[in-house]
Protein backbone atom coordinates (compact mmCIF):
# COMPACT_ATOMS: atom_id res chain seq x y z
CA UNK A 1 0.00 0.00 0.00
CA UNK A 2 1.39 3.06 -1.06
CA UNK A 3 1.81 5.92 1.44
CA UNK A 4 -0.64 8.86 1.05
CA UNK A 5 0.72 11.88 -0.53
CA UNK A 6 0.68 14.93 1.84
CA UNK A 7 0.62 18.49 0.92
CA UNK A 8 0.93 21.30 2.89
CA UNK A 9 -0.48 25.27 2.39
CA UNK A 10 1.84 27.94 0.98
CA UNK A 11 1.31 29.39 4.48
CA UNK A 12 2.92 26.39 6.50
CA UNK A 13 5.66 26.79 3.67
CA UNK A 14 6.51 30.09 4.34
CA UNK A 15 6.17 29.76 7.58
CA UNK A 16 8.51 27.10 7.64
CA UNK A 17 10.89 28.92 5.49
CA UNK A 18 10.80 32.72 7.93
CA UNK A 19 12.28 29.23 10.89
CA UNK A 20 15.29 28.20 8.67
CA UNK A 21 16.05 32.32 8.06
CA UNK A 22 15.95 32.88 11.75
CA UNK A 23 19.09 31.04 11.85
CA UNK A 24 18.29 29.77 15.56
CA UNK A 25 18.35 25.89 14.41
CA UNK A 26 19.85 24.18 11.66
CA UNK A 27 17.55 23.12 8.74
CA UNK A 28 18.01 19.94 9.63
CA UNK A 29 16.60 20.08 13.13
CA UNK A 30 13.54 22.40 11.64
CA UNK A 31 13.23 19.48 9.01
CA UNK A 32 12.45 17.22 11.66
CA UNK A 33 10.72 18.95 14.07
CA UNK A 34 7.87 20.20 11.39
CA UNK A 35 7.84 16.47 9.88
CA UNK A 36 9.29 17.00 6.68
CA UNK A 37 12.11 15.83 5.20
CA UNK A 38 15.46 18.28 4.53
CA UNK A 39 15.65 18.40 1.37
CA UNK A 40 12.45 19.45 0.65
CA UNK A 41 12.38 22.50 3.25
CA UNK A 42 15.82 23.56 1.24
CA UNK A 43 13.37 23.30 -2.24
CA UNK A 44 10.54 25.56 -0.23
CA UNK A 45 13.70 27.75 0.96
CA UNK A 46 14.44 28.37 -2.88
CA UNK A 47 10.88 28.71 -3.39
CA UNK A 48 9.94 30.90 -1.45
CA UNK A 49 13.47 32.96 -0.56
CA UNK A 50 15.44 32.64 -3.35
CA UNK A 51 17.81 35.20 -2.80
CA UNK A 52 18.26 33.18 0.84
CA UNK A 53 18.95 30.20 -0.67
CA UNK A 54 22.92 28.91 -0.31
CA UNK A 55 24.50 28.87 -3.58
CA UNK A 56 26.95 26.12 -4.49
CA UNK A 57 30.39 27.80 -3.58
CA UNK A 58 32.47 29.03 -6.56
CA UNK A 59 36.18 27.36 -6.57
CA UNK A 60 38.76 30.25 -7.26
CA UNK A 61 41.51 28.63 -5.71
CA UNK A 62 44.02 26.49 -7.02
CA UNK A 63 44.58 25.09 -4.17
CA UNK A 64 40.74 24.04 -4.53
CA UNK A 65 40.68 23.02 -8.19
CA UNK A 66 44.18 20.97 -7.25
CA UNK A 67 42.37 19.19 -4.83
CA UNK A 68 39.55 18.54 -6.98
CA UNK A 69 41.91 16.93 -9.82
CA UNK A 70 42.91 14.68 -7.17
CA UNK A 71 40.04 13.80 -5.73
CA UNK A 72 38.74 12.80 -9.00
CA UNK A 73 42.00 10.37 -9.84
CA UNK A 74 41.04 8.77 -6.71
CA UNK A 75 37.55 8.21 -7.73
CA UNK A 76 38.44 7.05 -11.62
CA UNK A 77 40.99 4.63 -9.75
CA UNK A 78 38.23 3.62 -7.23
CA UNK A 79 35.87 2.69 -9.71
CA UNK A 80 38.46 0.36 -11.74
CA UNK A 81 39.55 -1.13 -8.74
CA UNK A 82 35.73 -2.07 -8.12
CA UNK A 83 35.05 -2.95 -11.65
CA UNK A 84 38.09 -5.24 -11.50
CA UNK A 85 36.29 -6.70 -7.74
CA UNK A 86 33.08 -7.09 -9.99
CA UNK A 87 34.51 -9.09 -12.40
CA UNK A 88 37.05 -11.66 -9.93
CA UNK A 89 33.78 -12.22 -7.87
CA UNK A 90 31.60 -13.06 -11.28
CA UNK A 91 34.89 -15.26 -12.50
CA UNK A 92 34.93 -17.30 -8.91
CA UNK A 93 31.22 -17.52 -8.61
CA UNK A 94 31.22 -19.37 -12.08
CA UNK A 95 33.59 -21.66 -10.64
Amino acid sequence: MAAKKRTFSPEFKQNAVKLVLAGKKPRSQIAREIGVRADLLFRWQKEFAPDSAPESVPINSSSDKRRIRELERELETAREERDILKKAAALFAKG
